[in-house]
């Protein structure tokens, strides 16, 4: 039975260490200068004034609160410090296989420039002016990817360490001991393409693994400022060929495109659709071009396609120009543009940032902020994209989530969308114990097993809401998901990079 047509099966029970071991008394110790913000939340969620306090329960709003009062410090940190903090690699343990990919070569010279030579062709013929784009960024090295395998490990206590003696390959093979499907993901961690980790996302990685019963390849993309758009896009092709036609010295055989599904929260998920965006382009355009790779030749317009795309809170639009940005404000932890760009004017230089020459974002050059594999809501076309499978909350980003899961269906292809009332964006990474949290990875990995397992290609798309506390699931037309149009869009990006909304004083996405 399609996943279009069947409820997803009973969400888990998260596991205790999908939770942070972070101790009270460092906990408490953080929380004495909030307390008077602690206090105001709960008296207006026990009042019943405040918006969430009808879609939340009372601890997860006031973790929300907290978490938009830590995200954006009156006192930033430098970009490198923040990096530092937030890109460690913490212990593994649990009920988790990781095991750790570094390619034992780089990539031959005849590889690297075509890949080089076909990335700048999608970049030129999507350019929005129909301009070449050459001089707008640096072309970077592509370079091979390192990343982590990640697999359930059913038999563990929350606390069991990965065996000590075993080589990486070792572990990857105890690992494939406990795969039950053919599923792999190619998984891209948020962090607004300047953050995170695959270590930061394994609760992510191992949910999901648990979820399909397959493994992940979690990718280890070369990060912003220091490496601009369109060197996190070059990864994540490189990632997709490795796992479809492995180099020497891979731990893997050749997986079948139609056993991957590319998935990703945030930044993550941009990654995600701007690499599926990258494909569709090449397949349906013509050019002289081969895409040579580890001894394949593939013509243009021969890349395979994954069996579906699955994305958790994507963002598409990197200007922040949705009317959601502003009026979502309440319901996320994430700040709205005006109040983010405040705070970065305070952030202290650093070596990372600002760049020479300077640029207005993190990710992207200046000219390259409306491109279509960047904002990537603003793709020409998703015609004969595979399946997609979207959740989104009410959250800063909900407006270009629901215009681009109903452009999608507008073009024919299958969607699966739900939105869950009043939550926040990547709810069910950061509320791993929350029901609506838990009903989110089921619908996620329940996806990624009809896909694959299913072959659900021209099966039913469905749009559904879904209310956090009471669980009811409401079904609505594709049509009423989004009113605006694909000019309104457009105009809209366009103005808020005129009007300078768009910060041009080093302010920083932090999605």
């Amino acid at each position: 039975m399609s996943f279009f047509t069947q409820q997803p099966s009973a969400p888990r029970p998260a596991d205790k260490d999908d939770i942070d071991d972070t101790s009270n008394f460092r906990i408490m110790l953080a929380m004495i200068p909030y307390l008077p913000l602690m206090v105001r939340t709960a008296i207006l969620h026990m009042l019943g004034t405040t918006k969430q306090s009808k879609y939340l329960d009372f601890r997860t709003e006031m973790v929300v609160t907290l978490l938009r009062a830590f995200i954006n410090p009156s006192t930033p940190k430098s970009i490198t410090s923040t990096q530092r903090t937030l890109n460690r690699w913490p212990p593994i343990k649990g009920k988790i296989w990781v095991a750790n990919y570094v390619p034992p070569s780089p990539l031959p010279s005849t590889d690297t420039e075509s890949i080089q030579t076909l990335v700048a062709q999608a970049i030129d013929e999507l350019s929005p002016t129909g301009e070449s784009l050459r001089h707008a960024y640096t072309m970077p090295s592509v370079d091979s990817i390192s990343a982590e395998w990640t697999g359930y490990r059913r038999d563990a206590s929350t606390s069991s360490p990965l065996p000590a003696d075993l080589s990486q390959r070792a572990l990857y093979q105890e690992l494939m001991k406990e795969v039950t499907s053919p599923i792999t993901v190619l998984y891209f961690h948020g962090g607004a393409y300047w953050l995170m980790d695959p270590a930061s996302h394994r609760p992510t990685t191992k949910s999901l693994a648990r979820e399909t019963g397959g493994r992940v390849f979690s990718v280890r993309y070369r990060l912003s400022p220091q490496n601009a758009f369109p060197a996190a896009l070059m990864d994540a092709l490189v990632s997709y060929l490795t796992l479809l036609y492995p180099p020497p010295g891979a731990f893997h055989e050749p997986v079948k495109a139609e056993h991957i599904v590319f998935a990703g929260d945030s930044a993550g998920g941009n990654l995600a659709l701007s690499l599926l965006q990258l494909i569709l382009h090449l397949n349906r355009t013509e050019g002289s071009t081969p895409l040579l790779w580890n001894g394949q030749v593939l013509p243009r317009g021969s890349i395979p396609l994954p069996a579906g795309t699955a994305l958790n809170s994507p963002w598409m639009d990197v200007t922040h120009s949705s009317p959601s940005c502003t009026f979502n404000a309440e319901f996320d932890y994430l700040p709205d543009p005006k109040v983010l760009s405040a705070a970065e004017e305070k952030r202290p230089a650093c070596k990372a940032w600002p760049t020479t020459p300077a640029r207005r974002h993190l990710y992207v050059d200046d000219l390259l902020l409306n491109h279509p594999l960047v904002t990537v809501m603003l793709a020409p076309s998703w015609k004969g994209s595979p399946p997609v499978w979207m959740c989104t909350g009410w959250e800063l980003l909900a407006d270009e989530d629901r215009y681009v899961a109903q452009r999608m269906w507008n073009e024919g292809v299958v969607v699966r969308y739900e939105e869950y009332e009043g939550m926040p964006h990547c709810f069910g990474i950061i509320f791993p114990g929350l029901r609506a949290s838990r009903r989110c990875f089921a619908g996620w990995g329940g996806f990624m097993k009809e896909v694959v397992e299913g072959k659900v290609f021209g099966g039913e798309s469905k749009f559904l809401i879904i209310n956090p506390l009471s669980m009811v699931e409401k079904e609505v037309e594709g049509l009423s998901v989004s009113r605006e149009s694909d000019e309104d869009v457009r105009r809209r990006v366009e103005g808020a990079i005129r009007r300078r909304e768009v910060p041009t004083d080093g302010g920083i996405a932090k999605l």
